[in-house]
């Protein structure tokens, strides 16, 4: 029996590992954005302490100074806030944009893998054609040979 030799092999290879590599991109972004994700959370829960920090300080002796440092450290803290979420946006974007690239290239590679499916369909049932035309001529060979036996 023939081989199968799919002649864009090369193709659908290259593809997959474009796939592959699209697939650690996305993930590489996605930890990406994990990490500034915790680092918002840090950011939150230390903005959170200064806040119950400058709370505390009113509530007992009044220090002015303190509460003048509180407040600035609070500010900073805001800005800190606002720069992390800008961070985390563009970690998002990011993302989102590893994931279309990686959607894209798995379609592209199934595709291939689609066109790889119907041309292995097509050379089987060439096979199947050429073993039917093989087996009708042994047959007639084999059923002319018969009927001249008869003859003689």
């Amino acid at each position: 029996m023939a081989r199968f030799n799919y002649r864009m092999q090369n193709i659908l290879e290259l593809k997959e590992k474009l796939e592959e590599q699209e697939k650690n991109n996305f993930a590489a972004r996605l930890a990406a954005l994990a990490e500034e994700e915790e680092k918002m959370a840090a950011v939150l829960a230390k903005r959170d302490a200064v806040i119950e920090e400058g709370i505390r300080l009113r509530n007992t002796t009044i220090d002015v100074l303190k509460i003048r440092e509180n407040e600035d450290l609070k500010r900073f803290m805001d800005e800190e806030v606002k720069r992390q979420r800008l961070k985390v946006s563009v970690a998002q974007k990011n993302l989102d944009a590893a994931r279309m690239r990686m959607q894209t290239a798995m379609q592209e590679r199934k595709i291939h893998e689609k066109m790889r499916e119907k041309a292995f369909e097509r050379f089987i049932a060439e096979m199947n054609s050429a073993e039917i035309k093989e087996i009708d001529e042994l047959t007639s060979y084999v059923y002319g040979n018969k009927t001249g036996e008869d003859e003689e």
